[in-house]
């Protein structure tokens, strides 16, 4: 199997089989030249699915089988977005590839492509818009909706380019080696970028970086956990936060980390044994489930579970996997996981509700409709991280505190 061939093969499992392309790659069979090489067509044809089917569809007119429909969506992407490659040679390896009975309608389209060449619509309809940045039109519709045109056209060309991966030193761990390391180039507080491939770097093997995104640091920054304190981490695996709040509370008091499932709960444990953290007990639990304790944490962290709609560059498949009816159960499970458990918060407590998405239904609304119900919490700051602010992934926060009802 070639990298193109893999290739085809990893989006036949995103589009149709549901999977995700991080987790596929990493058991990717291939040298580590041809993985590079299939992954970037994976993601660009991920990236630039709508576009791509643009350029051939008009000229077919009968029905296409899906994984030749792939084949042909990924020999564009050869032809429009990876450098160096001929169109004729993007023609002949996709026939190549194609069954016997279809090599020569595989050759004929393309060849029409390739001939007309890249077609982009240049209007400012959502209509457009969906095809030139490769979103669902609903999804560009409801941005549009949410956060007006200007807004929403930096989000599109945002998430059409591949965001920096951004690490965390751990300062448990600090190395007096990462300050001399030229690879590391310092953003803000303990946030740096990594000329490199930060994952098998020895500072990241060892437990002395993390691999954190620049905004999700932003959400535990806002907690202003210290030490000595009871927190809570109601969503933790696999634990990135729940260790940067240990940093923060210089690894002394008391972190309950939960999650529904106890083999994620083990990844907790394994980070927080990799990177010195021994303040954190792990709890595998329903966060929908009404705690039992009553004004028992100082803070309590809910990162919870969301349409992901700010993570489209790193996760670009996610627009293509998502319908419009499933943001209402998705909120739904929001409101639920944060009436479970804010009863657990003391009072003068900090609540920090966050999500990676890009919705008001998901993000200011499902805040607003808590504070109508909860009289004694009041807002304290909330923030929406576009992805385009920052060259870095879309967070939604707010700052919740719980007040002494006056009688």
């Amino acid at each position: 199997m070639n990298a193109r061939e893999y290739a085809l093969d990893v989006l036949y499992r995103v589009f149709y089989e549901h999977g995700y392309a991080s987790l596929i790659l990493r058991k990717c069979p291939l040298e580590a030249k041809e993985t590079a090489q299939a992954a970037h067509l994976i993601y660009e044809t991920i990236r630039n699915y709508s576009l791509l089917e643009a350029q051939w569809r008009p000229h077919v007119h009968s029905r296409v089988r899906p994984r030749t429909a792939l084949l042909l969506d990924l020999a564009v992407c050869q032809m429009f977005f990876a450098d160096g490659i001929p169109a004729y040679a993007a023609v002949s390896e996709a026939a190549a590839m194609a069954r016997k009975a279809e090599k020569g309608f595989v050759n004929a389209v393309l060849r029409t492509v390739a001939e007309k060449g890249l077609a982009v619509p240049d209007g400012d309809t959502p209509s457009d818009w969906s095809v030139r940045y490769s979103h669902p039109e609903w999804l560009v519709r409801l941005w549009i909706a949410h956060y007006g045109k200007e807004e929403t056209l930096n989000i599109l060309k945002a998430d059409q380019k591949e965001h920096p991966v951004y690490g965390r030193i751990n300062t448990l761990k600090k190395d007096p080696g990462l300050a001399a390391d030229p690879r590391i180039v310092m953003v803000e507080g303990d946030c740096f970028r990594y000329e490199g491939v930060l994952s098998r770097s020895t500072w990241f093997q060892n437990g002395n970086v993390l691999i954190q995104d620049r905004s999700s640091q932003r959400v535990v920054q806002a907690l202003d956990a210290r030490s000595g304190m009871r927190v809570l981490d109601v969503c933790a695996a696999p634990g990135t936060k729940t260790q940067q709040t240990a940093c923060m509370m210089h690894n002394e008091g008391e972190i309950t980390a939960c999650d529904l499932y106890e083999q994620r709960c083990g990844l907790i444990d394994q980070l927080m044994e990799k990177t010195g953290v021994s303040i954190v007990r792990t709890e595998t639990r329903d966060a929908c489930m009404k705690r039992e304790e009553t004004q028992y944490f100082d803070r309590i962290l809910c990162d919870v579970p969301c349409s992901g709609l700010g993570d489209l560059s790193h996760k670009p498949e996610i627009r293509w996997h998502l319908a419009p009816e499933d943001i209402d159960s998705i909120a739904e499970t929001q409101a639920r996981i944060l009436e479970a458990c804010h009863d657990a918060l003391k009072l003068d407590g900090i609540l920090v509700y966050s999500t990676c998405t890009l919705n008001r239904k998901e993000n200011e609304r499902q805040i607003q409709a808590f504070l109508t119900r909860h009289e004694d919490f009041e807002l304290l700051a909330e923030e929406t991280l576009f992805p385009h602010a920052n060259e870095a992934d879309g967070f939604y926060l707010a700052k919740l505190h719980r007040k002494t009802l006056q009688i």
